[in-house]
């Protein structure tokens, strides 16, 4: 469903062990808003829900409610540190377009 490059899990990995609170993976839901349509929304979460995808790449985990896993199906997630857009970057197959920022689609 998502693939995660070396350096996404490597950013999953210092963030889950950064955090106050307990967390055992990164969840990805699609909201609506943004400038294309949907965005990303990201944070780290316990445990996964009911309805939930689950995919484990490199010792992380990536939790996907029900109604965002269409829109993230066979999606690349990266991360950079470069001085232009330091972040996630999502290659998505799905998006008819993207914003410039990276961080919504349509």
């Amino acid at each position: 469903m998502i693939t995660l490059t070396d350096s996404a899990i490597a950013a999953i990995k210092f963030a889950l062990s950064q955090t106050c609170e307990p967390a055992d993976g990164l969840r990805i839901k699609v909201e609506g808003g943004g400038c294309s349509g949907f965005k990303y929304h990201l944070g780290l979460d316990r445990e996964s829900r009911d309805g939930d995808a689950v995919i484990e790449a490199g010792g992380v985990k990536v939790y996907v409610d029900l109604a965002s896993q269409p829109h993230v199906s066979g999606m690349t997630v990266d991360f950079t540190t470069g001085v232009d857009s330091p972040g996630f970057i999502f290659d998505n197959p799905n998006a008819r377009e993207n914003c410039a920022c990276g961080k919504s689609f349509g």
